[in-house]
């Protein structure tokens, strides 16, 4: 049997049920068709720096699988043609599960079974299928914590090894070249290919150094942004270069091996399953990247400051903190979850500009923008979406720096005009004495800018605006 194996958000080997049930049965073709229109699965076109990623993960891909069949265009007319070139009589897929990826994954499904074909859809990317997971009424969870109570006792197989025996027919195609993915003119992602190694042999070597070094204090000091106890793997499980069953498994594994590990491993697991919830919640509320999931927040008094949000998209809002995490955004493709809160705070309730702004930023910006966890977590922050953040609690810019990056390591890697200031002034430039900055060489409003809005009257604000919408 020949089975053409359509890749998506699972560009593996390993752990793919899709290509090893393929390989199993016969000759397999894998195929990756590029819709430039409606990314990887939905109707959001894929960000600057997602195409980077994916660029080098699908060249990592076909170097892994000897050959991989590239088109671009509507999958539908481009299966039904390639199963008319190749004459396959099966094709196979992991399953997506955004609103835009079941309707359209469904029409090919009947397309192809129209034609005579085997069409079969498999659980790849989700440790658990969003549907299978209800309260006790019946109905889908709004809040994680009971979320997470529910799943964090399923057991779960063990992962796939990659296919034993593997015999790939790739049919003409593209060349990588031809997707024009990577930047150009200028090519802003320079040096990303030092920082990142896409792809699966990047993603189990990033797994196994996170679980040799850095899942052992994980539980604290992931909000430790000056520290290294981060696993760096959410780009690699955003496009499928390792599944979160297989980071699931390796800390699971590594805490019963190591006792001590326990507290780390399942807070580590915990945010596997924050993942899971954010697909839970757009499966079962599929207009999550677009609407308040609180309708009340529609009469929320955002503001439209255009040059307010220039100011936050580039790092210079005059609070190092904040400008010290979208500095490293810009030039890394990532920023640290902890720094992620405070920005989107800052966004959300310093400036008052609606949590979409933050949300379509972060989607061109982010190597692992993710379209159910990116807006879950930026309605979380601003309090219109499911267990969100109490909209009273408002971050200190400040406080959050000074506890977090306590030594300013943070802030003076990523704001290096403010590196000579000592660390009791280098979360609040503008407060320290004239002296100080002098000899740090800084010049409020000019080497850095001043803070564009006041703490305390950007709390107030953000609060009376909460106030009214209280009651409706």
């Amino acid at each position: 049997m020949t089975t053409i194996v359509w890749f998506r958000q699972d560009l593996r080997l390993a752990d793919n049920p899709a290509l090893t049930a393929a390989a199993s049965a016969g000759t397999v073709i894998p195929v990756f068709i590029w819709d430039e229109m409606a990314d990887l699965t939905n109707s959001q076109p894929l960000g600057g720096a997602g195409k980077w990623w994916l660029h080098h993960s699908l060249a990592m891909l076909a170097r892994d699988l000897g050959g991989l069949v590239l088109r671009t265009g509507d999958p539908k007319q481009e299966l039904l043609d390639l199963v008319d070139k190749t004459g396959a009589t099966a094709v196979r897929w992991n399953r997506c599960y955004d609103p835009y990826a079941i309707k359209r994954d469904a029409v090919i499904k009947t397309a192809l079974k129209d034609k005579g074909l085997e069409v079969e859809s498999h659980r790849a990317a989700l440790m658990f299928e969003p549907w299978t997971i209800e309260t006790k009424s019946g109905g889908p969870y709004k809040v994680f914590t009971p979320f997470w109570r529910a799943v964090r006792e399923i057991g779960l197989d063990r992962p796939l090894p990659s296919p034993a025996k593997l015999v790939v027919d790739p049919a003409p195609g593209l060349d990588l070249g031809d997707l024009a993915l990577l930047p150009q003119s200028p090519d802003w992602a320079e040096g990303w290919d030092r920082m990142w190694t896409p792809g699966e042999r990047g993603a189990h070597k990033r797994l196994a150094e996170f679980v040799e070094t850095g899942l052992a204090g994980y539980a604290e000091k992931r909000n430790r942004p000056d520290l290294p106890n981060v696993s760096r793997l959410s780009p690699f499980l955003r496009y499928g270069n390792i599944s979160p069953r297989q980071a699931w498994v390796a800390a699971s594994d590594a805490r019963d091996l190591m006792p001590f590990l326990q507290q780390d491993a399942e807070t580590f697991m915990s945010e596997l399953v924050w993942r899971e919830f954010s697909y839970h919640l757009l499966y079962h509320f599929p207009d999550l990247p677009t609407e308040n999931w609180k309708r009340t927040f529609d009469a929320y008094p955002w503001v439209e400051d255009a040059a307010a949000l220039r100011a936050w998209q580039t790092g210079r809002t005059g609070y190092p903190i904040v400008d010290a995490g979208m500095r490293e955004l810009w030039q890394t493709g990532y920023m640290h979850n902890r720094v992620r809160m405070i920005v989107g705070s800052f966004l959300i309730k310093h400036l008052r500009q609606h949590w979409r702004h933050g949300e379509a930023w972060f989607r061109d910006t982010l190597l692992d923008a993710d379209l159910a966890s990116n807006a879950a977590s930026w309605q979380w922050v601003a309090g219109s979406g499911a267990d969100a953040a109490p909209y009273f609690r408002i971050f200190n810019p400040y406080t959050q720096g000074q506890k977090f990056d306590p030594e300013g390591d943070y802030v003076r890697k990523w704001v290096p005009e403010l590196k000579d200031l000592p660390a009791p002034y280098l979360h609040t430039p503008h407060m320290a004495p004239q002296s100080a900055l002098e000899k740090a060489g800084i010049r409020l409003g000019d080497t850095y800018p001043l803070p564009i809005v006041d703490h305390a009257a950007a709390r107030k604000a953000a609060l009376a605006g909460y106030e009214q919408i209280k009651g409706a």
